[in-house]
């Protein structure tokens, strides 16, 4: 596989508590211990386009601290060039705290840390100098808008294949709509975005994605009817990162080549494999491990 694709997006490190079901408000719940991962749906999404063999680069920052040195250097094992995340003095390399359920569901809060410092200036230098030799720019949006509006203008007026993943839907994103970027909300997301597909797709004139967790995706052409795209059968241990890996994997099939329906196809196959594993990144797979699981 052929494809170079730069992920713009959160670094976090992911402490996960997995116990028998999600507390509700004002209530503790126990489990049996706490395990830590890597995490931020940036690096997540990274890490699984790498291992379905794109070449990536990740724009982002961590702090200086010891958390910060882990995560570069377990992004760097799992093939991510790492040479745009910028290494933030005086600030805490971003964290999430994860419980996870019998059943895999999730509940989860960021405490966004360097991530809430990514330049806008920083992310549009390392963009005009990586996009000559890109194939897609995925960019989510736990950074600052202004991060993200960067990464998104960069890269659609370049004419490069931009993938917007707003999770979550910031102000900011309502602006780039007309900028055309593939969006790949869930339900929720969309539903924050316009009243239906038919309407989201007509304002960015591309696109767009829905995942929609056990029921499969939908996607929409503009001036399409939609298409729906079955469930793949999963073995669900933990759901957390299932969104971030269906990026990843689009966004290396699109930077591949391979038209929009194909891409769509992979990686929800990726997707459901991916939550057979805990934390947000194991499971992510191989295109093996997918070629297999669809024959």
């Amino acid at each position: 596989m052929t494809g170079s694709v730069v992920v713009v997006g959160a670094v976090n490190v992911d402490h996960v508590v997995v116990a028998d079901r999600l507390p509700r408000a004002g209530e503790t719940v126990v489990g049996p211990a706490m395990v830590r991962h890597g995490g931020g749906k940036g690096a997540n999404a990274a890490v699984a386009a790498a291992r379905f063999g794109a070449r990536v680069l990740l724009i982002g920052a961590v702090g200086t601290d010891d958390v910060g040195d882990g995560a570069l250097a377990e992004l760097a094992e799992s093939g991510v060039d790492t040479a745009h995340v910028d290494r933030l003095a005086g600030v805490p390399t971003g964290a999430a705290l994860i419980v996870v359920d019998a059943r895999g569901e999730n509940q989860i809060a960021v405490g966004a840390g360097a991530n809430a410092h990514v330049d806008p200036d920083r992310v549009r230098a390392a963009l005009r100098a990586a996009l000559p030799s890109c194939g897609c720019v995925l960019v989510s949006t736990e950074i600052p808008e202004a991060a993200v509006a960067a990464a998104v203008e960069e890269a659609t007026g370049a004419g490069v294949s931009c993938v917007l993943n707003p999770a979550p839907v910031v102000p900011v994103v309502a602006g780039l709509l007309r900028h055309g970027p593939i969006l790949t909300p869930n339900r929720g997301e969309a539903g924050e975005l316009a009243p239906d597909l038919a309407t989201l797709a007509e304002r960015t004139a591309a696109p767009v994605v829905v995942t929609l967790g056990g029921d499969g995706v939908r996607y929409v052409l503009p001036g399409q009817a939609p298409v729906d795209v079955a469930p793949h059968p999963a073995t669900v241990v933990d759901t957390t990162g299932a969104g971030d890996t269906f990026n990843g994997v689009l966004a290396a099939r699109l930077a591949a080549g391979d038209p929009l329906d194909r891409a769509v196809r992979t990686a929800n196959v990726a997707a459901a494999l991916s939550v057979s594993s805990p934390g947000a990144r194991a499971g992510a797979p191989t295109p093996a491990e997918v070629a297999a699981a669809q024959r």
